[in-house]
């Protein structure tokens, strides 16, 4: 969510023409966390929204968000809700670039999550991926099994021999035991605790969904394992693993074979982000407001759970004491 693309008060008032429901702008203020979209608070006379200029989102891909989100906001779930133009779209064109404006959910970020946010996080999720059995357009994962290769080999003149065998080693251990015959569906693929929202201990809304797509359900709740539930060694939190896992059981009932996989998950997960930083850490973009994120944060948590006995549902609700 950092801005690329700098708008000027004429681009922004002749786009807000097209969206008299929104209202008249008011304020525009850039949003800095994140490396994907530019991003805007937008204040009208009317209320408080998120406009989106996609830089390196697919444009094709666009419709399978944005209904998506449209579609789980409609069934309840607290996520944006994006806005209609006069003429039936929610897409349309600003600096030359396709843009949306979705309405801005309160809360704020938490930044060292409880084991209540934990918990709520846990549930809302389940409840996002059994709505999403629903959900009927698919897209499949362009960070799945095929990038994580792609980009190894790319990596491969920036990394040390530590961090070229570390990485060598997992992708040849997920490709021996990584499962695809698991529980499928509509997954939000990068639910970092700063991508929700809360007051106080509510979870009042679940953000960028850019990542979105079509991929194992336990593989989503991993990755929201491995940020929300991590200590700062890189090991789980037992109490908050507890927490995510019992309230997501409650709404989405977990298979045997997706607690068998679940160190497998996890390893998967953390192989990913630790990649992805990797990639942003050593090919960084230029950008007006930028963030990058430190890659040993992964790369510490991806060794926590190589550490994991291979046969152990490691924080699962029946193997964690209270």
């Amino acid at each position: 969510m950092s801005v690329y693309t700098s708008v000027t008060l004429e681009q922004l008032n002749e786009f807000i023409t097209h969206f008299r429901q929104v209202g008249e702008p008011q304020n525009l203020v850039g949003i800095s966390q994140g490396v994907e979209n530019t991003n805007y608070f937008l204040t009208t006379d009317r209320g408080e929204y998120v406009l989106t200029i996609f830089e390196r989102v697919p444009e094709e891909d666009l419709p399978f968000f944005l209904n998506l989100m449209a579609f789980l906001a409609n069934n309840d779930l607290p996520v944006p809700q994006p806005i209609i133009d006069d003429g039936g779209h929610y897409k349309r064109y600003l600096a030359g670039k396709p843009a949306a404006i979705v309405t801005r959910l309160p809360g704020k970020t938490v930044y060292y999550p409880s084991v209540a946010h934990c918990a709520a996080v846990g549930r809302v999720l389940g409840q996002m991926h059994k709505a999403g059995q629903r959900f009927p357009d698919t897209r499949e994962n362009p960070r799945g099994p095929g990038w994580w290769k792609d980009t190894a080999d790319a990596l491969v003149a920036d990394l040390d021999g530590d961090q070229a065998r570390l990485l060598e080693d997992e992708l040849t251990y997920q490709y021996h035991n990584r499962r695809v015959d698991l529980p499928r569906g509509v997954v939000h693929a990068d639910l970092f605790h700063d991508n929700a929202l809360f007051q106080g201990d509510e979870l009042t809304g679940i953000i960028d969904l850019y990542y979105a797509c079509t991929d194992v359900l336990a593989y989503d709740l991993a990755i929201v394992a491995n940020d929300w539930c991590t200590h700062p060694d890189g090991t789980l939190n037992p109490y908050r693993t507890r927490a995510l896992l019992h309230n997501y059981h409650a709404e989405r009932p977990l298979t045997r074979l997706e607690e068998a996989l679940w160190p497998v998950m996890l390893r998967g997960a953390a192989l990913r982000f630790w990649l992805s930083r990797l990639w942003d850490y050593h090919h960084p973009r230029e950008g007006e407001i930028t963030s990058t994120k430190d890659p040993d944060t992964f790369r510490a948590i991806l060794e926590a759970r190589r550490d994991l006995p291979g046969n152990a549902w490691v924080g699962w609700p029946e193997d964690v004491s209270a």
